[in-house]
């Protein structure tokens, strides 16, 4: 498998970003790493530890200044990897959500990645570079099963997840590489979050296994390396992901091409 030269990573100075940035250096020792987040402080330090990475502070939720941030960071080469990681998860009963902060949730966890999505894809397919792409977009399985209290962060991960399943197939003939993610538990400041949200969870949130994002990380790359459509770790939560995506497997194989 190619490798891409230069690819951005959202969210990266969170724990799951910044595992996938470590075993991107790892697998791809020349990539050159563009390191997005709003903890300046820990992404200069990730970006230090890595070597040939850059770091970019962007409001995620501006969806219209990211034309003109990607154009800055694709200044030193073009972009032809995009991980969209960042994400924000809030724990609240639906009626007592303000409207702006659920759009920020929302503009952040699907709005910001699906435009990310779009500026790189164009750019790669304007400069026929697209064999070396490659794009992995962190869903959840808060996206797949229902979580009282997630009403705006789930709808987002879904949303996320579909697009991304999507762009798999729409992608795949121009050699793009797109892998789902599909995390549950996963250690990192926003499960801990809502795992104190949920006041540790009670006995079902004891008992569920919560993954290590290092570990997450090399599942990641090995199903790039492999061409898999998608990751779902910790692997008990893969039952819930297979009871309810029956029906898009069929739509994607059976149903009809985009008329171009």
């Amino acid at each position: 498998m190619s490798h891409p030269a230069h690819v951005l990573i959202t969210g990266a100075a969170g724990a799951i970003g910044a595992a996938i940035a470590r075993e991107m250096r790892r697998a791809w020792p020349t990539t050159r790493l563009a390191l997005l987040d709003r903890d300046a402080d820990a992404m200069t330090m990730l970006a230090a530890s890595l070597g040939n990475a850059s770091t970019h502070g962007v409001d995620l939720a501006d969806i219209d200044s990211l034309p003109a941030a990607v154009a800055r960071i694709s200044e030193h080469a073009p972009l032809d990897g995009l991980v969209n990681c960042a994400g924000i998860m809030r724990v609240r009963e639906l009626s007592t959500w303000e409207w702006a902060e659920a759009s920020a949730l929302i503009a952040i966890d699907l709005l910001a990645p699906l435009r990310l999505q779009d500026l790189i894809v164009r750019g790669m397919a304007e400069r026929r570079d697209t064999m070396r792409g490659v794009i992995i977009n962190v869903a959840s399985m808060a996206g797949k099963v229902p979580l009282k209290g997630c009403a705006y962060y789930g709808a987002s991960k879904a949303g996320l997840a579909m697009a991304s399943e999507i762009a798999r197939a729409d992608l795949a003939p121009l050699g793009i590489r797109v892998v789902t993610v599909y995390p549950g538990p996963v250690r990192s400041a926003l499960e801990q979050g809502a795992r104190d949200a949920y006041g540790g969870g009670g006995l079902a949130g004891r008992l569920a296994p919560t993954g290590d994002p290092a570990e997450l990380a090399r599942r990641i790359m090995s199903a790039l390396e492999r061409d898999e459509p998608r990751v779902i770790y910790p692997r008990l939560y893969g039952v819930g992901w297979s009871a309810t995506n029956l029906s898009s497997w069929i739509a994607l194989s059976y149903g009809p091409p985009p008329v171009s």
